[in-house]
């Protein structure tokens, strides 16, 4: 059965932490948006973010399950570090207007795009195939909240001078995804290739 299969602890260090990171980020993430969602006045803006906000919530439980099928603890370090980093942004979203809390949430997603590719990819380095597509569709749904953030910002005057202070924006993403010529899952394992 896949269950006797997964109960073999994995050997692989920068897998294991990777999912241990991304689990706890992905609350940082939502208690971000939480904030975000409350601090801005358009009706649809606030659905749309609090979308967002459940969507990381289902990544979390999602990384939680496959980290529980191969006896991965989580790790309390990161549990508590972004539990403290998410309540802080989720409260400066309503002192920072509302520029920011769009920029760096948009910068924050393209970056974990490639987090779910990387995870694929360390997975198949042992023979793993069972998580692609899972894996696929919430690095797709992070490429969907990145491209979300940055229409919400491409016509803004201060989008060019963050883009070239912090390389994100709408000619910088951390990722090589195009949402409108998106890869199969086989294909996609060619994303993010620039990442380790």
């Amino acid at each position: 059965m896949i269950r006797d299969v997964c109960a073999v602890n994995l050997q692989h260090p920068k897998l294991v932490r990777l999912l241990q990171l991304a689990y706890s980020a992905e609350k940082a993430a939502a208690f971000a948006y939480i904030g975000h969602a409350g601090s801005v006045r358009n009706p649809d803006e606030k659905t749309a973010i609090r979308q967002i906000e459940l969507d990381e919530w289902q990544h979390r439980e999602t990384v939680l399950s496959i980290m529980q099928q191969y006896n991965i603890p989580i790790s309390r370090y990161f549990e508590i570090k972004y539990h403290l980093l998410g309540r802080i942004i989720s409260a400066s979203c309503y002192l920072i207007g509302w520029f920011m809390p769009y920029y760096f949430a948009g910068r924050l997603e393209s970056g974990n795009v490639c987090e779910y590719f990387i995870m694929m990819r360390y997975f198949n380095e042992l023979g793993i195939t069972r998580h692609d597509d899972v894996l696929y569709e919430m690095g797709m749904k992070e490429k969907e909240h990145e491209v979300y953030f940055q229409k919400g910002l491409q016509n803004n005057r201060l989008l060019p001078v963050f883009e070239k202070i912090f390389g994100w924006g709408n000619k910088h993403s951390s990722n090589d995804i195009d949402l409108n010529q998106k890869a199969s899952v086989e294909g996609s394992k060619n994303y993010c290739k620039h990442r380790k």
